[in-house]
Parts: structure tokens; sequence; C-alpha cells
């Protein structure tokens, strides 16, 4: 017997995949990448916790389907930010599904808690998302199974319904009693690992939409950086620290300029590539307004490898609001 567990390498996937594990039942721990996951690399930390419960791990890119299918036409809408929750959990159980096929598996879990997030894990939304994925009776969910439907795991006795939870709500108490009880080590606090939830990166979504087509290359960009609009239109993105400049320099996308100052520290920029002259020349000012410059003093800043401007720090960062999207 084999399932196939959706997995965020969060607390409760790690734990509803045990609960199945204890059963006798093989699991393989699906992690699906849409692209707006966290700006770190989880993967050593799902390895971990894979290893920690005896569950095998397999990453699935779905990014290109994701934008394709879920991201700007969601059925059923977004939530509070960018967030198509409902359309975006139907299209993971809909590729599980896939994975549960081609793996000869015969059912899915996941670490759904009922009610803990009252918009996408309530019972209506729950069940919604099982009728869009065409995953009705398949899914089971191991934290919450005694408080919902028997699935066919469960009416079939591949699985002992009496040993499933029945965890209702926002308290974690049960999820950190179960951890304890197992020795689970080093799990995450609970967070929103989508970027699409929060408040600031959507407001980077809905400013990008307006100007140009999301394409699975702006993703990177997306996720790192101070984000400008100049008035001509051009697009500005400002590192703003060690990490965030590496990042950005290792960016392929060919609707951007690459921009470094010139014998001064400074951060590492990118600038759409149809820039007009004067988005240019403001971009440099602004860029260099993040650098510890003489006032009254030129710089240069190269773009690209290929051009050089000259330009001047503006003598307030506040000069440079009516720019800046977050």
């Amino acid at each position: 017997m084999k399932a196939i567990a959706l997995f965020s390498g969060g607390l409760d996937s790690t734990l509803a995949i045990k609960l199945i594990i204890d059963q006798g039942i093989k699991v393989l721990a699906v992690n699906i990448n849409t692209g707006f996951g966290s700006t770190k690399d989880r993967l050593e930390h799902m390895q971990n916790m894979c290893e920690q419960v005896g569950a095998e791990l397999k990453i699935i890119d779905i990014e290109s389907e994701f934008l394709q299918d879920v991201l700007f036409d969601p059925k059923h809408g977004y939530g509070k930010n960018f967030n198509p929750c409902i359309d975006c959990h139907a299209k993971m159980f809909s590729v599980a599904k896939r994975v549960m096929e081609a793996e000869g598996a015969s059912f899915l879990i996941s670490g759904e808690v009922l009610g803990q997030r009252p918009m996408s894990q309530n019972k209506d939304a729950m069940q919604t998302v099982l009728n869009e994925s065409n995953c009705e009776g398949l899914l089971l969910r191991p934290l919450s199974a005694k408080a919902l439907e028997p699935t066919i795991a469960e009416i079939e006795g591949w699985v002992d319904r009496d040993k499933l939870e029945e965890i209702v709500g926002r308290s974690r108490d049960r999820q950190l009693e179960l951890a304890k009880e197992i020795g689970l080590e080093d799990f995450e606090s609970p967070g929103g690992g989508c970027l699409l939830t929060d408040a600031n990166f959507a407001k980077k979504m809905f400013d990008f939409i307006k100007y140009d087509t999301f394409e699975v290359k702006d993703i990177p960009v997306m996720k790192f950086g101070r984000h400008l609009r100049l008035p001509d239109g051009a697009k500005l993105v400002v590192g703003r620290n060690k990490d965030e400049n590496a990042h950005l320099q290792e960016i392929q996308n060919d609707k951007y300029y690459h921009i470094k100052t010139i014998a001064l520290p400074g951060p590492h920029s990118l600038l759409s590539k149809n820039a007009t002259k004067a988005d240019k020349e403001l971009a440099a000012k602004i860029i260099l307004t993040y650098c510890k410059t003489q006032k009254e003093e030129n710089y240069s800043l190269s773009f690209n490898q290929e051009e050089e401007l000259q330009a001047r720090a503006f003598d307030s960062r506040e000069e440079l609001a009516p720019y800046t999207i977050m």
C-alpha cells in the first residue's frame, strides 16, 4: 500500500505523513513548486523532515502550468491579496492525483486542518477543492479525519480511522503534542509560506501586470529587492542587502539591464530594457541614493557592462517615494 502526500515541509504535513506511515503504508512526499514559495531554499529542511518520519521526497515544478491555468484567472477568485488559494489547492491535488496514478499509489493525504484557515480550510472550501480536482474520496486529511466524512482509504480498511486525529481550528496544541510524542526535531513554526498571500508582494504583482505580460522568467525578479516604477513605465529593482544582490546578480531575464555602480560600493539593480533615456537617468540617480555618496558629485554606473551613465544621488531617499511600489 502506498500513498502520495502533498508536502509543504511544515509541521502539519509532516505529522500527517507520520500518522499514515505508522499504519504500515509507504508515503511519497510530493512538494509542488508553483514558483511562489519562500525566498529561501528549503530543500535541506524538507529532506530532514522526510528522513525523520521515514518518507521519500519528490519535488515537482509546475510554474508554467500554474501561471497558465490558475494565477491570472482563478475560478474561485483571490483571497485578501494575490492568492487564489482554492484554485491553487485544486491544481496541486490534481497534480498529486497524476503522480498517484503514475506511482501506482492508492490514495492521497494532506496536512490540512479543518478551520485552521477560515477562507481556504473551511468545510465548503475543502469540498470545493475535492470537486475541482476530481479527488472526491481519494484525499485523506489525517489531522482532521475524524471531523470529516470517511474516505475510501478508511472505508476499505487500508487505514484505521481510530488512529487518526480530530483537530479542528487554529490552536496548534495537539500538533505540538504529537511532535513531542514522536520526537520530531527542527520543525518550522507555522506561517504563510506562499508569497502571494503577502500584501507587499501582491502590490508588486498588481503593478507588474499593468505594464507587462507575466512569464515564468519574471518570478525570480519579483522575489527580491526594492521595486520602483518610473514615470515612463520602466521597472527598477534595487537590491537591499548582500543576499539580495547575490540573487539579483544570478537572474537571467532578457527584459532587464543589470546595473552596477563603478568604483563605488552599491546595490545590484535591474532596469527594464525598454526604459527611455529619462527613465535610465532617473534609475541611475535612485540607485546612487542607496549608496554612500558625496553631495554634488557625479558617479558612473554600468548597464550590462556595455553602456555607462553618469549621475548624482538625490539629496534624500524621501524623494524616491513617488516611484516606490514597495
